[in-house]
């Protein structure tokens, strides 16, 4: 017998990839993509011109999505029972959304803006130039949702509403509070970041080469967010973690090295990235690592499932405790001490390339 596949209607069914199928738009599988430049196609049901992006480490939560908003115009009104994560990749525009109670707040964002939908509640999204489009990319847990109710009417069109995702007002002018929980896991709570690139980002020593980071608690959203700001001439330290990061570069230059245990890391998978770029560390788990090579600052944003608050599964808080703890220790991180010196010598040449200087021999010290 052979290993071709017969479909069987009886087994192997997932609803959620029957559905994207009859959406009629495109659906891109890559381990990266540009969000400024992927196709887009008309796209009935959102309005707008829209794809799919399925990356290799999406994991089976999550999907992520790209619409096109042409000038003056707008997407469709619409509601759903998943989560949604949404990050400006150009243009500006505005959202509005209903609470239970049938308020309305409207808020207007520009590019490297972040917002999230509160579970179920209505809204809209409208392009606020007249000659300019707006994309936008999204990415939601609708793939767990939809292969676990199957049923499109109680995600589009369920009346259920969940006033205490969205009971905080000022969240949609987008102020916020600051959780103070440990470097790493610090939370802004809000529903809306105008911009991320000046945004105050605490420190975050154990990821290496004086990075800052924080999290954001979207919309009270039980997805994952946070954005690292790492300096010209440096990188972070490698860590491994279930697939599922959805990673944006939002300011700098810089590719990322990914690689299983055991194999050459600057010989496997390598991303390159600038603003706009999306890409995710597929499972493995995957070691993958960040490196600058721009003249400046860089900072990436990624979306995820299951977020420092609500976690959601087990392995995802694991993954908290240990995502900056040595390998040596138990943890999920490779020192720099520890690296295999191939990933400096790369890093410096492509910075000689560039006209830059490392700054990483100050980082990395001695090697054991």
């Amino acid at each position: 017998m052979g290993d071709e596949f017969e479909f069987n209607p009886w087994y192997g069914n997932f609803p959620y990839t029957d559905f994207i199928k009859s959406e009629g738009i495109p659906i891109h599988e890559a381990y990266s993509v540009d969000c400024h430049t992927v196709e887009v196609e008309p796209w009935e049901r959102l309005g707008g011109l829209g794809a799919y992006v399925h990356l290799a480490g999406r994991s089976d939560y999550l999907s992520a999505y790209v619409v096109e908003i042409p000038p003056g115009g707008e997407l469709k009104p619409e509601q759903h029972m998943h989560d949604k994560l949404v990050h400006v990749v150009s243009g500006r525009g505005s959202t509005m959304i209903e609470r239970p109670d049938g308020r309305r707040y409207s808020f207007e964002w520009g590019p490297s803006a972040i917002f999230a939908i509160p579970l179920n509640a209505k809204h809209q999204i409208f392009n606020g130039s007249g000659t300019e489009p707006a994309r936008l990319a999204a990415v939601t847990d609708l793939p767990i949702i939809f292969n676990i109710f199957r049923n499109p009417d109680f995600i589009f069109d369920n009346p259920v509403q969940f006033p205490e995702r969205s009971d905080v007002s000022r969240y949609f002018d987008g102020e916020g509070e600051f959780r103070e929980v440990k470097p790493g896991r610090h939370q802004w709570e809000t529903n809306f970041v105008p911009e991320l690139v000046n945004f105050e980002l605490p420190p975050w020593a154990a990821r290496g080469a004086a990075g800052n980071n924080i999290q954001f608690l979207l919309a009270d959203s039980s997805m994952h967010c946070h954005i690292s700001e790492f300096q010209q001439g440096t990188y972070k330290k490698a860590h491994r973690h279930n697939a599922g990061a959805h990673i944006f570069c939002v300011t700098g230059e810089g590719y990322s090295l990914l690689w299983h245990e055991g194999e050459n890391p600057v010989d496997t998978v390598r991303v390159d990235w600038k603003p706009g770029s999306l890409y995710a560390p597929p499972d493995g788990p995957t070691y993958h690592q960040h490196f600058n090579v721009a003249d400046g600052p860089s900072r990436y944003l990624v979306f995820g499932f299951g977020g420092a608050r609500y976690p959601v599964l087990e392995s995802k808080m694991v993954g908290y405790e240990n995502m900056d703890k040595s390998t040596k220790e138990g943890g999920h991180q490779i020192e720099y001490q520890d690296e295999d010196p191939r990933v400096l010598d790369l890093y410096e040449s492509e910075l000689s390339k560039r006209g830059l200087n490392s700054k990483m021999r100050e980082f990395v010290g001695s090697r054991g």
